[in-house]
């Protein structure tokens, strides 16, 4: 009987353990209202598409003949171009989006964060804005939604601009926690109640490649917009629904200039797949930095600018 009680006495730990370890890391969902005074001040607008208040910015002159839309990647927000924004809205019409599921535009009500629904997305997105042709710009997924965007519809996007793209097999280096979590079934019920900031700051440091970037600020702002109502969730439904590599074949089909940027200190998806899009698209650029890392467009604008800046000149 000794056995049984220290089995029994060894389970009560693991359990009350267990239940400290979700009481200390509890987070409740934020409501939009609570959200939008501090991410999403003047130039941000919601846009009713979808049955959803679109997040957005939309800004620079209204004339352009080529307005320039930037995607941003899983568990991320229009925020991570506002730097790229800012400086380009100067002279070109420049349009960011929080993406269903993500930032402070919140879950798809259809549930569906297959690539075929973002891209159908974009296309009304472009339809309701009456943009008939524009430069997609794409970090990871929103790399994927670009390029699947441009195979699907291609007299709607005159240029391509991939960042650190999702499109092949992933060789995945280093998966931030948060995104482990995300892939646990099991612990859907506990992982949809609790995000420890700890946890989100740690998966920020991973995706840059001078952890140091990743400031107080930015982390809040990870932490915060996930914790949107119902953001959870779908980030779980995204992670489900998608298919790694399935439509890399595609990729061939893709006829418009493109510009590749890949940080080499990316830790998620290996730069070797910066070499593997120039291979397959015909008209394509790879240009590499060495000392960034998965979003070189938040770590390092000014940089990364003078090389979309010079590819968006070109003929």
């Amino acid at each position: 009987m000794k056995w049984f009680k220290r089995f029994w006495w060894l389970a009560v730990l693991l359990t009350a353990g267990l239940a400290t370890g979700v009481w200390a890391t509890w987070e409740t969902d934020r409501q939009l209202g609570q959200l939008i005074e501090r991410w999403a001040p003047d130039p941000s607008t919601f846009w009713e598409l979808d049955g959803m208040q679109v997040h957005m910015r939309d800004t620079g002159p209204r004339d352009d003949a080529l307005p320039i839309v930037l995607l941003h990647g899983m568990s991320s927000s229009l925020h991570t171009y506002e730097a790229w924004q800012t400086s380009l809205q100067t002279k070109r019409r420049v349009i960011s989006v929080d993406l269903p599921g993500f930032g402070l535009t919140g879950p798809s009500q259809q549930g569906d964060y297959r690539i075929d629904a973002y891209t159908r997305f974009v296309l009304r997105l472009l339809d309701s804005l009456d943009l008939n042709r524009v430069i997609l710009v794409g970090n990871a997924l929103g790399g994927e939604i670009a390029w699947q965007t441009a195979v699907l519809a291609p007299d709607r996007v005159r240029k391509l601009v991939l960042i650190d793209s999702d499109g092949y097999q992933p060789a995945v280096l280093s998966m931030p926690m948060a995104f482990q979590l995300a892939s646990m079934r099991g612990l859907r019920w506990i992982s949809e109640r609790i995000l420890p900031r700890s946890l989100v700051a740690a998966s920020v440091h991973n995706v840059f490649g001078d952890p140091s970037k990743a400031s107080e600020d930015k982390i809040d702002r990870y932490f915060e917009l996930n914790l949107r109502v119902g953001n959870r969730r779908a980030l779980f439904q995204r992670m489900d629904q998608a298919q790694f590599g399935a439509s890399a074949p595609l990729i061939r089909r893709v006829q418009q200039p493109t510009l590749v940027m890949w940080g080499q200190l990316d830790k998620m998806i290996s730069p070797e797949q910066g070499t593997l899009f120039c291979r397959d698209i015909p008209k394509c650029k790879l240009v590499t930095f060495p000392s960034l890392g998965h979003l070189p467009q938040e770590e390092d604008p000014q940089s990364t600018l003078t090389e979309l800046q010079a590819f968006l000149a070109a003929p």
